[in-house]
Order: C-alpha cells, then sequence, then structure tokens
C-alpha cells in the first residue's frame, strides 16, 4: 500500500527524533481518533513508538518509514519522551501511553460509538481472554478475534485474512511484535475489509496477566522495561540492556550534532 495516500490531516503537533515522527497526544485524544477513524470510508494506520521502535526505525529505512507516513504515531515509552526533551521538545508523562492502561476505555468508546474490534494477537486462548474481559466492560461491544501464531503468508495468512474480511471489523488491533506487525501490515493492508489498523504488541498478553509487567509504581515510572528484564533476563537482555544503551548513545549524538550545527551557523 502506498502510505502517502492516507489522510494525514489531525491537529496534534509532531515531533520528531532521528528523523522519525510521533505525535504530541493524551490517551483520551489517542481513543477519540481512532473512533472517529473508524467512521471514515478509508484506511487509516496507527503507530506506536518506543525504544526498541526508534532503534528499528535507525536501522530500518522501511521502519522509518512506516512511521513517517502512518496517519498518527502516539508515544508508548518514557525514553522517547526524555530522548524528545532532550531536544527541547516539551512533552511529559501524559503524552506517554501503554495499551493495557486504557484498553477497557477503548473498548467502551467502541460500544458506544457502535465500533467494532478485531484483535489479531497472542498465543492461542490469550485473544479468548481478553475478548472474555473486555465484554464485561462492554457488553454490547461486537468483537471478535484469533490468535497471533499463525503463518505470515501463504494459504494460512489467506484464510486469517478471509475470517477478518467476513466480519468486517472498524478496527483491526495486531499484536506480533515490532517489527513484524508493521511488516506484516504493509504486506496485507490491501487485501484487508478493515478501517484502522492499529499495532500494539505484547498488550493482550499484558492485560489477561499471561505475562507479567510489574507492579504499578514500576509501570507509572517508566520502569516496567526492568520489571520484564527481571522476569525474563534471558530473552530480553539484548532488546533492554543492549537497545537502551544504543538509544541513549544515538540521542546523545544526534543532540550533539544538532549543537555543533547550530554553533556553526
Amino acid at each position: 500500500m502506498d502510505l502517502t495516500k492516507t489522510n494525514k490531516t489531525h491537529e496534534f503537533e509532531e515531533i520528531h527524533l532521528f528523523g522519525t515522527k510521533f505525535h504530541k497526544l493524551t490517551v483520551c485524544q489517542l481513543i477519540e481518533y481512532i473512533v472517529k477513524a473508524a467512521k471514515l470510508n478509508q484506511k487509516t494506520i496507527i503507530g506506536n513508538v518506543n525504544i526498541r521502535g526508534m532503534n528499528f526505525a535507525w536501522e530500518k529505512s522501511w521502519y522509518k518509514n512506516f512511521y513517517n507516513q502512518a496517519d498518527l504515531v502516539f508515544c508508548d515509552g518514557f525514553g522517547v519522551l526524555l530522548g524528545a526533551k532532550l531536544h527541547g521538545n516539551c512533552v511529559d508523562k501524559k503524552h506517554r501511553m501503554t495499551c493495557p492502561d486504557y484498553i477497557e476505555n477503548l473498548a467502551k468508546a467502541c460500544e458506544s460509538n457502535q465500533v467494532s474490534l478485531f484483535l489479531l494477537a497472542g498465543k492461542p486462548g490469550v485473544t479468548d481472554q481478553a475478548i472474555a474481559k473486555l465484554t464485561k466492560v462492554a457488553p454490547q461491544l461486537r468483537i471478535a478475534g484469533h490468535h497471533g501464531y499463525f503463518a505470515k503468508s501463504g494459504w494460512e495468512n489467506e484464510a486469517i485474512i478471509e475470517q477478518i474480511n467476513q466480519f468486517k471489523p472498524d478496527v483491526l488491533y495486531i499484536g506480533f511484535g515490532m517489527p513484524l506487525q508493521e511488516s506484516w501490515i504493509l504486506e496485507n493492508i490491501d487485501k484487508i475489509n478493515a478501517k484502522v489498523f492499529l499495532p500494539l504488541g505484547a498488550c493482550l498478553d499484558f492485560y489477561t496477566e499471561t505475562v507479567y509487567r510489574g507492579p504499578q509504581w514500576m509501570t507509572d515510572a517508566g520502569l516496567e522495561w526492568l520489571s520484564r528484564l527481571l522476569t525474563e533476563p534471558r530473552r530480553l537482555w539484548k532488546r533492554y540492556i543492549i537497545g537502551n544503551s544504543l538509544f541513549a548513545y544515538r540521542v546523545f549524538l544526534e543532540y550533539l550534532s544538532q549543537r555543533i550545527n547550530r554553533s556553526s551557523n
């Protein structure tokens, strides 16, 4: 899909880091935007950026293009906010949002606006648990789903797309993790009958408590990464120890470059 054809008209301030954009908005504004976009007769892509996403954008040109050509990109990482602050942007914690904290409010907003939702994420059983929880808080919500453990090409992928198209969701939540979920959207969006494409990673795993996020005080303080690292050190040490260090180095490198350019001018 040519993402340059999508509609980017909205009121949110753009912030750029490493030449990659995200928008300055709150969770209430995000939910309102999703619901409004779901009513339009066009396809809308909403991205989310965190340290891992910024590192991918630095290393992969197609990934940077995904963010820069998406209709809306919200921040899901305190590290990104800190990097943006270092570069002179006026942002604070209200401009960072993580899906498990607002997914029930999103479900309620979808229910009250008659917006349907399809969940495509998680191991077998996780989506069913999430649907059961969401229908308790939004009993009239039109919702369906399928787990994310399927071949992302070939007949199995086509069968999943057919299932989505039969449901015709207004909002399609995709949770395969970065960068697979974004790549899958780009490869399949033209074949999918949905309005809003919303990649949200492991949100359902956290929401259903299949994966431990850590205590609330740590997530509120931007230390969710540390809790996850302590819980799964063998799997996540590269992502957080090396990835976070790389991000900090790149932020500092760009900061120095900007200072040098300003002084030379």
